[in-house]
């Protein structure tokens, strides 16, 4: 063989050389493709994990501010004091602030999100396009050689050293190619991901903005509901006090009255010269004296909680019963008042000998006059009390000693079955 001959085989065996250390650099190159995948995905990961702990302390301020509406519906659904509807507007409102406040944290999480998902589409794009380029240059040199090319490579070999050799670099190649499509598909694959993944991204975050101000607003109206039961409050408190002021200052004149009865009492008995009649009202008569009008008791004898957070100390208790029921005496007495008193409304008061009085308040109606006599269950009058707090009712009263000492009516009164 001539030497431009050996020549001309060398520089092909150099050239096959040369084109296989390109495909092994080729093939290594190709590796960091599928593990730079992995980065993306895992980050990924760690961003759903910390939206899925915010969502989740979300879902659990949000079950509060359910209980919370539930409470203020039980609140509207019953008479209560205007402290426990604003101590519950307090919490709403400290609630619904949490809520905006999370809401803030997930829109802030899933910009960022959406940031860096724009960022990685448009890196996959960029090497999806690089690779399709590089795809398409491929099946141009393919259709170029024609479907007999590794035919003719093979048995273009001078030796069979030069066939394996020429075998290798076709096996090769054609590892290259279809890694070059596996890419291809892969990158496709992925874009498609990240961009329905950036749709729903951006729909999510729509969805909290919308979320945010809604609730925005729901606090911006809290919080002038709060403004409002703050005022109606301190003018509740105002009322009462107003109120306990008058009560105050109708215990004290129906003290006064009491006081007056009892020493005209003292001084006809004194002018007598006889010894002081005896109460009809005696204590056997405990728990044995029939009550003035049926019904159940609105408010208890002693000190009990009023409107607005206050006190009211109470002489006596209430009987709720409608507007016209008739009330009797419990005991047979001579009637000492039977006029209006201030906040105890229309009252009349019985004189039950030695000391001892009883009190009828909140009447629409009273049938006896002063000075006269009544026995024991008479009809002295119909209730009233249709303007109180508590609605239409009796209120009822026994005091002894001189009418100094109040006691609780209903130690006196039947005890019901």
């Amino acid at each position: 063989m001539s030497k431009a001959g050996h020549g001309g085989t060398a520089a092909r065996r150099h050239g096959h050389r040369v084109a296989l250390r390109i495909l092994d650099v080729a093939l290594v190159l190709s590796v960091p493709l599928c593990l730079s995948a992995a980065v993306p995905r895992l980050q990924a990961q760690q961003r759903d994990t910390s939206l899925e702990r915010s969502q989740q302390r979300l879902n659990e301020i949000r079950r509060e501010q359910l209980r919370l509406r539930a409470e203020a519906d039980r609140l509207r659904g019953r008479v209560t004091s205007l402290t426990s509807d604003l101590a519950n507007i307090e919490r709403q409102v400290d609630v619904s602030g949490r809520i905006v406040g999370e809401l803030d944290l997930q829109i802030i999480t899933m910009g960022s999100q959406i940031e860096r998902t724009t960022a990685e589409l448009i890196v996959t794009e960029d090497a999806l396009a690089e690779k399709r380029a590089i795809l398409q240059h491929r099946l141009t040199e393919i259709h170029k050689r024609g479907p007999l090319y590794a035919a003719q490579v093979l048995l273009a070999a001078e030796s069979f050293g030069d066939l394996l050799s020429r075998y290798k670099y076709l096996y090769l190649i054609s590892r290259q190619d279809r890694q070059l499509l596996t890419d291809v598909e892969a990158l496709r694959g992925r874009f498609a991901d990240q961009r329905n993944q950036l749709l729903t991204q951006r729909t999510g975050l729509a969805r909290r903005r919308d979320e945010r101000t809604e609730e925005s607003q729901r606090l911006r109206t809290l919080m002038q509901q709060r403004q409002r039961s703050l005022r109606d409050s301190q003018a509740e408190q105002r009322r009462t006090e107003q109120r306990l002021r008058q009560l105050a200052r109708d215990e004290a004149r129906l003290n006064d009255l009491i006081a007056a009865f009892e020493r005209r009492r003292r001084a006809a008995e004194a002018a007598r010269r006889a010894p002081a009649a005896p109460s009809r009202i005696r204590t056997s008569d405990i728990g044995n004296l029939d009550w003035p009008v049926g019904g159940e008791i609105v408010f208890n004898f002693g000190r009990q909680p009023g409107p607005g957070g206050g006190t009211i100390t109470r002489n006596g208790i209430g009987i709720g019963a409608p507007v016209g029921t008739p009330v009797r005496s419990v005991a047979a007495g001579t009637v000492r008042l039977a006029q209006s008193v201030g906040t105890y409304g229309p009252m009349v008061i019985l004189d039950h000998g030695g000391g001892t009085y009883s009190i009828y308040g909140q009447l629409s109606r009273m049938d006896v006059r002063v000075e006269q006599a009544v026995q024991r269950g008479q009809t002295i009058g119909l209730t009233g009390g249709s303007a109180a707090d508590e609605g239409p009712h009796l209120y009822f009263e026994i005091r002894g000693q001189g009418g100094r000492t109040h006691v609780d009516p209903v130690q006196w009164l039947r005890r019901r079955r």
